[in-house]
């Protein structure tokens, strides 16, 4: 990717969508200083979002997660009901209508025509490519997709997913922007339904219903299994890195190990993608890279300290509403 300057912290951004994640992104923008045009159609939307944004900043702030007080981050913040006026002089656009490719489709138009030429115009879709949502647009070239988490403003992870005829400089600038305002930007380098995010968990939540269908695991039981196994290690780390750490040699050794194993659990479900050597060798590769085989025993026993930091985290919580 190539070095972006970050749009300054006071050029204006417009949300397009006053729901939840609309909502949560004029806070994440706000925070990071920018003057936020939220817009929706429905007066009764913005009163919700008013409500939501001012409920989530005094807990922010409760928490000791603002750097600024409630009422400045709000100031901020414009509930806009004319998308023209919303998307007048702004450097970056971000839709959050809901997931509906006909819906996005007539609402990027729209935008098209009301917006400034240069601005960015990037979706919050969970699913739906640019590909589908901005493919007739004349300007389609500055179109993306921006999926983060829910909620973004605690969640700071967000998949930047060009379409094949987006401008890289336009992939660069939504990077650059949301790492501006505190986002985890993951560029995804192939334009995929379901993204990244969606697919990784669309895959654990196939288990987990076959696995309650079958009568394996109820499912609390199931919940709880992620709750106090998989998710504390997955807070911190991911699950290549969890692997690698899991195994002594790391992640070579885990796949020699595993590999066949899960093979045989995938071909159960009628997925037959076995980790081939070529395939592990590469990953290994990138895990090396990422942390020498050296210092495999000191990154152990900083995920220990880790998982017993949120285990006080958990203890001292429970102390204090017990």
């Amino acid at each position: 990717m190539n070095q972006t300057i970050p749009e300054r912290a006071d050029a204006p951004i417009a949300v397009v969508g006053a729901g939840p994640i609309g909502a949560g992104f004029a806070i994440v923008f706000a925070r990071a200083g920018h003057p936020v045009r939220l817009h929706d159609p429905e007066p009764a939307s913005l009163d919700g979002a008013r409500r939501y944004i001012t409920n989530s900043l005094a807990q922010l702030a409760e928490h000791g997660l603002l750097d600024e007080s409630t009422d400045t981050i709000a100031a901020r913040i414009d509930h806009v009901g004319d998308l023209g006026a919303a998307v007048a002089d702004v450097v970056h656009i971000q839709e959050c209508a809901p997931e509906r490719l006909e819906l996005k489709r007539d609402l990027f138009e729209q935008i098209e025509r009301l917006a400034p030429q240069d601005t960015v115009i990037a979706s919050s879709a969970s699913a739906i490519p640019a590909s589908q949502s901005a493919s007739h647009l004349n300007t389609r070239a500055r179109c993306l997709v921006c999926h983060p988490a829910n909620p973004p403003f605690l969640i700071p992870v967000i998949e930047i997913v060009p379409a094949p005829f987006t401008a890289p400089a336009a992939a660069d600038r939504a990077h650059a922007l949301m790492a501006g305002a505190g986002m985890k930007p993951i560029m995804v380098r192939k334009e995929i339904e379901g993204f990244v995010l969606n697919r990784l968990q669309g895959a654990m939540l196939r288990e987990a219903y076959c696995l309650f269908r079958d009568g394996i695991a109820s499912v609390d039981e199931i919940d709880e299994i992620v709750r106090n196994g998989l998710g504390m290690r997955w807070s911190f780390i991911g699950p290549f890195e969890t692997v690698d750490l899991n195994t002594r040699g790391g992640l070579a050794a885990h796949a020699l190990r595993m590999g066949p194993a899960y093979a045989r659990m995938g071909k159960e479900r009628g997925q037959d993608d076995p980790w081939t050597e070529d395939l592990v060798e590469r990953a290994t590769a990138e895990r090396r890279e990422l942390l020498p085989l050296d210092d495999w025993q000191e990154r152990v026993e900083w995920r220990d300290r880790q998982l017993m930091a949120l285990l006080g985290h958990r203890r001292a919580r429970d102390a204090k509403s017990g």
